[in-house]
């Protein structure tokens, strides 16, 4: 009897259950796609979080930790500073916009602010990177299951997409909200204890320090992995390029920022996020480091988390550990399949094929749509080999084409939709020009996501100087 796969199997029943007796809150799809713009700043902050530590944050960062040490900080810790920039200037403005025009995604924004035809890009751009981040989640789901129980990679992303499908499908953003206060309490709280638990295990952290000296036999590979910025500077950068724009203006996260009741709660739910992450963000590479101390030949450093929860850890709190992981990335696959079922129900159902659909009709479409987007997750899941890889599509993708047309739009009255769509084809132009040139390298310290993040800006600012004009919506926007 395997006493963590019944565990896990039982925690997901669970979550089942809750999503699906929050299901009865839901009365419209208001409700189902923005929890009716009734969270507070304790459920917004919940909800941010949960979301925000899913597979790349804690299996992915990890394996990161398992590779580079402490400076896998950044990966976490840039996102917690996109967040902040977040709470405090573009969140409010947009939670603003998004009540006085009844606004329910980031791309409702773009068309109000630019057109249908920017909207229309970005939600197709959207929903391709935002499939390949919900297969992230998957895949660290499955490496949960294959370390406690041996299930294969392509059963354990079904086990997690079902699960996923189910309480999301059933309640929407009201029913995540909920189930993520809960998710959130036994990640944070199992993976914060697993760290005591797995210093103490290894003798403690200079006992880890000479176990890592012993295995890698280098005085300076050592140190770089005992440092915050061992990784290289070029290598954080890129992490920061990536991430702080990403968390700025991912449109999962807009999209929970329309849910607040007021702005108040906007800055104070997702400031509280913001330094939640970033205390949480030191959680993975102290255990990619443990685990690299106690287990330097790991096939997969993907692996180093769940299987450091199985050695290093007693029973009872492997357990919960092992739970939590499952717990966060959970929480995550939930609100990116919300994303994704909004994106089509939304952005592209309503606004091109049923502008007249009704508060029903929108509600089954975007149930459909999460079932339909959950199942795409899954078998792309089956293909892709890691989670690094998979969420560096998403992140990647939308950092270079949302950044530059949601700051201009939000700070600028001279920037209309040709601009937008120019500075869109020219970044993602740019970026894969500068990866296919330079295999991925970039050009010295430019990653070919800076490069084509520059390459929009260059666009943008070109347009505003040389289109003076203003338009009412415009205006408003900025004002």
């Amino acid at each position: 009897m395997n006493i963590y796969l019944i565990a896990l199997l039982l925690y997901s029943i669970v979550l089942m259950g809750l999503g699906l007796v929050m299901s009865r809150k839901v009365k419209n799809s208001t409700d189902f796609l923005v929890a009716g713009r009734s969270l507070g700043p304790g459920r917004l902050f919940a909800t941010f979080l949960a979301a925000n530590i899913g597979a790349g944050s804690t299996v992915g960062a990890t394996g990161l930790g398992y590779r580079m040490g402490m400076s896998a900080w950044w990966w976490v810790g840039s996102a917690s500073i996109g967040t902040f920039l977040l709470a405090q200037f573009l969140g409010p403005k947009l939670w603003t916009i998004a009540k006085r025009h009844n606004l329910a995604t980031l791309q409702d924004y773009l068309e109000f602010r630019y057109s249908k035809a920017v909207k229309a890009v970005i939600a197709v751009l959207f929903w391709f990177g935002a499939l390949a981040i919900l297969a992230g989640q998957l895949i660290a789901i499955s490496w949960i299951l294959d370390t406690v129980a041996g299930i294969p990679k392509w059963q354990g992303c079904l086990i997690g997409g079902v699960v996923a499908i189910v309480y999301c499908t059933a309640g929407g953003m009201m029913s995540s909200s909920f189930v993520n206060m809960f998710e959130l309490a036994v990640t944070m709280s199992g993976l914060l204890l697993a760290v005591p638990f797995a210093l103490h295990a290894l003798g403690g952290w200079s006992h880890v320090h000479d176990l890592v000296l012993a295995h890698t036999a280098n005085e300076a590979r050592t140190s770089a992995l005992f440092s915050m910025t061992g990784a290289g500077s070029k290598q954080l950068l890129a992490w920061i390029a990536i991430l702080v724009p990403s968390f700025m203006i991912s449109p999962g996260l807009v999209q929970k920022v329309y849910g607040a009741e007021d702005v108040h709660a906007v800055r104070t739910g997702v400031t509280l996020n913001s330094i939640g992450q970033a205390i949480f963000a030191f959680v993975p590479p102290v255990l990619g480091l443990c685990a690299f101390a106690a287990m330097p030949h790991l096939a997969n450093p993907e692996l180093a988390l769940p299987s450091a929860m199985k050695a290093l850890l007693p029973e009872w709190l492997g357990i919960w550990t092992l739970a939590s992981i499952f717990s966060a990335e959970l929480s995550a696959t939930d609100a990116i399949l919300f994303m994704l079922s909004t994106s089509l129900a939304v952005d592209l159902y309503k606004t091109f094929l049923n502008p007249a659909a009704s508060q029903q009709k929108m509600l089954w479409v975007s149930r459909f749509t999460s079932v339909c987007a959950g199942v795409a997750g899954i078998a792309l899941a089956v293909v892709l080999p890691s989670i690094i890889q998979a969420v560096s599509i998403f992140y990647g993708l939308i950092a270079v084409a949302l950044f530059v047309p949601v700051l201009a739009g939000l700070y600028s009255k001279r920037v209309f939709a040709p601009a937008a769509l120019s500075s869109i084809v020219a970044a993602l132009t740019a970026t894969l020009l500068a990866m296919r040139l330079t295999s991925g390298a970039g050009v010295g310290m430019l990653s070919p996501q800076v490069i084509g993040i520059a390459t929009a800006a260059i666009v943008m600012i070109s347009f505003r100087l040389f289109a003076p004009a203003t338009n009412t919506s415009a205006e408003e926007t900025v004002s």
